[in-house]
């Protein structure tokens, strides 16, 4: 049995210097997130982000940056945790959501009079945070509990003597959507949309009825209505691609139906002349992946037009600008960027490095907002640097802050390089990026460490990553590609592995980028190693069923018998409509060509699986599974179970280092 510890158990390996970056140092990195422009422009309070050594977790705090003075001050930056900072109307006030007065809550700041309140004593976490155009209210959305249901009512239990030791109760289950990643098995509950006075005092629940009411909010001009995302179908719980916007009244609770599309409306804003909703659309075909367009709904003639049809790329957020146009946000070739866009579809590019928010591997991210004279505050991040603070205005750009120049200016970073290949499967052009080792050497050889990214419908860009930064200072070329199936490519492109993932197609991808890079001359084809997480972690282990290339294999988190897969996780009800051609007991030959246990026969190559144990997504007994498949093949390896963790087994710093420092004690047990 494995008994090496999570970190605590087993010291880091120690570092050859200071000048590379190590694992003890993923504890000292911060980023922007949530970055808030102020309606007149001149500031920006952001949520700074960075870890907590002694706690082993996040820490969240609000500071705000004067753009007239320069000024970077903390707004709140003590033991507790800070989010969803949200200006006022006039600029006078921040509302935002702390655990400070015990449980997480509303409060308010008045920044003239340095003076902050609490708003609200509520039993459950907000969301949506939204401002009435008046500055009066906040809506908000908030779950609130169905009570026990009809079933449950009616069984009759003895009443348990006073000082008894009985079992625990039983969990009754007859939800189809029971369980979540995250949460594990739920509680039936309803999340609604509520106002509370900006002053504070009584919340106001203004939907009923036992549906979902998602945000993002808006608020109608006149501050009269409310519209949020609803399915209000019978058969709501079994469709997971449909929500249409409704509108709330939020003196008379009336409730009216503003769109009725295929698919799902989603992200509403109102014009400033209230003739106009702006939301964001995606079909309902049965497909894993359909581009997110903005489109735009007359409220007189109800007539709804596509402002980006011709864009071929996903609509991610946006906001109203001047004149009727838009600035909105997209990802391009593993890119996130910021356009402006006009009622008649043109688009003109802004910022490109829009990125930084996602610390550990190099996935695409980040997030802005817009001042009422146009000026974008966003997060700014590179292969170098986390997300800074960044800002444009009048077609100038400026980064704000230098968060982590303390200790990554002292470093010697991997160098990120770009890498375009054509895949050996079918000429298929493949887009991604390989990581050389600090102080690299073009007359050397070196080992080839190949990432696979999750999703399969994501993508991984040249930014910041630790973990792979981590992998290039042990002295690996780190290449990670954007394999088909990627998003930020286009419809079709993500598309291609339709019903095909993990397969010898998106395989070729990656070996196509090896191939490519040992051909260069820097790459020692006897030390290859794979590694992947979630899609990627199944992509890795189904690659070691089609090839013995590689010397060693870190499969975290996979999918290994499709079957079992989708009966046992989270995702079932989207993932067996949109990703398989039927329900598995009738078309089993499919979801078994599909399962890299199917290929378990061929698999010479060592592999390392870790996976959390409360992981609702890929549930761990996929891991088991296949290590115990590999155990009766003799094949050398072992089963990480990450206590306490789920999907995301990486989301806290510690588990980050474990995840990194097992994979290169893995790796180097079959260097050669």
């Amino acid at each position: 049995m494995l008994t090496a510890a999570l970190l605590g158990g087993a010291s880091l390996p120690a570092q050859a210097d200071n000048k590379t970056f190590s694992s003890e140092d993923i504890f000292a990195l911060e980023y922007a997130s949530d970055p808030q422009i102020s309606p007149d422009g001149e500031h920006i309070v952001y949520v700074r982000r960075g870890y907590d050594i002694m706690k082993d977790n996040n820490k969240q705090s609000l500071w705000l940056y004067s753009l007239s003075t320069d000024e970077h001050t903390p707004l709140f930056a003590d033991q507790y945790s800070y989010a969803q900072p949200r200006w006022s109307p006039d600029g006078t006030r921040i509302a935002f959501t702390s655990n400070r007065s015990g449980s997480l809550q509303v409060h308010m700041h008045w920044l003239a009079q340095d003076k902050t309140a609490l708003l609200s004593q509520l039993p459950k976490p907000v969301r949506d945070l939204t401002w009435s155009p008046d500055g009066t209210q906040l809506a908000f959305t908030m779950t609130v509990p169905q009570g026990p249901s009809d079933f449950v009512k009616s069984v009759k239990l003895p009443k348990k003597p006073k000082g008894a030791d009985w079992s625990e109760p039983v969990t009754v289950i007859d939800k189809a959507r029971y369980q979540a990643d995250g949460q594990g098995f739920l509680t039936p509950s309803f999340r609604h949309v509520f106002v509370l006075p900006a002053e504070g005092g009584a919340p106001r629940q203004l939907t009923q009825g036992d549906y979902q009411h998602y945000g993002p909010l808006a608020w109608s001009p006149d501050a009269t209505q409310v519209v949020y995302a609803s399915d209000q179908h019978p058969d709501w719980e079994y469709r997971t691609t449909e929500l249409d916007l409704y509108g709330v009244d939020i003196g008379t609770y009336s409730t009216t139906q503003l769109t009725d599309l295929p698919g799902r409306e989603t992200h509403p804003q109102f014009s400033h002349d209230a003739q106009q909703l702006a939301f964001l659309s995606r079909g309902n075909a049965a497909v894993p992946y359909v581009n997110t367009e903005l489109s735009l709904l007359n409220l007189k003639s109800g007539a709804v037009k596509s402002l980006t049809s011709a864009l071929d790329r996903a609509v991610g957020h946006y906001q109203w600008a001047g004149k009727g146009d838009f600035v909105i946000q997209y990802d391009d070739r593993g890119q996130r960027k910021l356009a402006t866009l006009t009622r008649a579809g043109n688009i003109t590019e802004r910022v490109s490095s829009v990125a930084g928010t996602s610390i550990g591997r190099p996935y695409v991210s980040g997030e802005f907002s817009m001042a009422n004279n146009g000026a974008l505050a966003f997060t700014q991040g590179s292969a170098e640097r986390p997300a800074d603070l960044g800002y444009f205005h009048r077609n100038k750009q400026r980064t704000l802050t230098a968060l982590n120049e303390d200790l990554l200016g002292h470093k010697t970073l991997g160098q990120v390089h770009e890498l375009t290949v054509e895949s050996q499967f079918d000429g298929e052009p493949i887009h991604g990026w390989y990581i050389t080792p600090p102080d690299f050497d073009a007359t050397k050889q070196y080992p080839l460490l190949v990432e696979i990214h999750g999703g399969p419908h994501l993508a991984y860009g040249p930014s910041f990553s630790a973990e792979l930064q981590r992998y290039a200072a042990a002295g690996y070329v780190v290449v990670y590609m954007n394999y088909r199936g990627s998003t930020s490519y286009g419809e079709d492109f993500a598309l291609l592995l339709d019903g095909k993932y993990s397969s010898k197609e998106d395989f070729a991808d990656h070996n196509s980028a090896v191939d490519a890079l040992i051909a260069k001359g820097f790459i020692d084809k006897n030390n290859l190693f794979i590694a992947g997480g979630s899609a990627g972690g199944i992509a890795a282990a189904y690659a070691i069923g089609l090839s013995d290339r590689f010397n060693a294999a870190a499969i975290t988190k996979p999918v290994i018998n499709w079957v079992s897969k989708v009966l046992t996780a989270d995702s079932y009800l989207g993932q067996i409509r949109n990703q398989f051609p039927g329900m598995p007991w009738d078309n089993l030959s499919h979801y078994w060509q599909r399962s890299p246990l199917s290929l378990v026969g061929n698999v010479t190559t060592p592999a390392m699986i870790m996976t959390g144990e409360q992981d609702r997504r890929t549930p761990i007994s996929e891991s088991e599974q296949f290590y115990q498949a590999l155990k009766l093949q003799k094949v050398d390896t072992v089963l990480i179970r990450v206590p306490g963790s789920a999907h995301g087994i990486a989301g806290r710093p510690s588990r980050m280092i474990t995840k990194i420092e097992h994979t290169l004690a893995w790796f180097e047990r079959y260097r050669k």
